[in-house]
């Protein structure tokens, strides 16, 4: 192993269930496949696990989360855009859920590789490497208000903790307790797994009609 050969460079390659070897340093998009994506996200835990429940809640069964907040916000959101939103959160099926605390303790380094896979996987699916701020910032706050969902029903923390750090979200309806609530339960992972290929094969179609209709995805 290179570990014991210091001779050998360190290896910077993941592989993948597909076959494929994914380069962290340098990404290529052409060693990005949906499937491995969806596979990886069904089995990484949101929270570090610290969620109830017998399964964990995956990063695959977040990001339908929100990206569905996110339509839910912009109705009139494209198929692109939505998938876009789908894939936000894609580099952790290599590099894994880091919470935030971690990332800001990281810094640099941390974000650096996950913005050159971040890139190498939106243009693997026909995707400005870099999104359009409105869609960035769309993302941004449909993940916190997904973040705030997930802390009060799945993390032990209570409403106002939660809105503390997270923001009370508006537009959602109190149940008779004055709580908001959208029922989250912790899928099993091929089920997340599923869910997401399933949502992501959904988006790919419709992109494809309305390039099909209007040269536009």
């Amino acid at each position: 192993m290179a570990a014991d050969r210091p001779d050998l460079p360190l290896r910077a390659w993941q592989r993948m269930l597909s076959g494929r070897r994914l380069d962290l340093l340098d990404p290529s998009p052409l060693d990005v496949e949906i499937e491995d994506i969806a596979h990886g996200l069904a089995r990484v835990a949101r929270w570090n696990g610290q969620t109830v429940g017998d399964h964990a809640f995956s990063v695959a069964q977040h990001s339908l989360l929100v990206e569905e907040l996110a339509r839910r916000l912009t109705p009139s959101l494209p198929p692109r855009d939505c998938m876009a939103v789908l894939l936000h959160d894609a580099p952790e099926y290599v590099i894994g859920d880091m919470i935030s605390p971690f990332k800001a303790v990281m810094g640099g380094n941390y974000k650096e590789i996950e913005a050159r896979l971040q890139g190498a996987i939106h243009l693997r699916f026909s995707l400005p490497r870099e999104l359009p701020a409105t869609i960035h910032k769309l993302a941004k706050r449909a993940d916190t208000i997904a973040a705030y969902f997930e802390a009060v029903e799945l993390a032990g923390f209570d409403d106002r903790e939660a809105s503390r750090i997270f923001g009370r979200p508006r537009g959602f309806q109190a149940d008779r307790a004055g709580r908001l609530r959208l029922g989250l339960a912790p899928l099993p992972a091929a089920k997340a797994q599923t869910a997401f290929l399933t949502r992501f094969g959904e988006l790919a179609r419709e992109r494809q009609r309305l390039e099909l209709h209007t040269g536009f995805c």
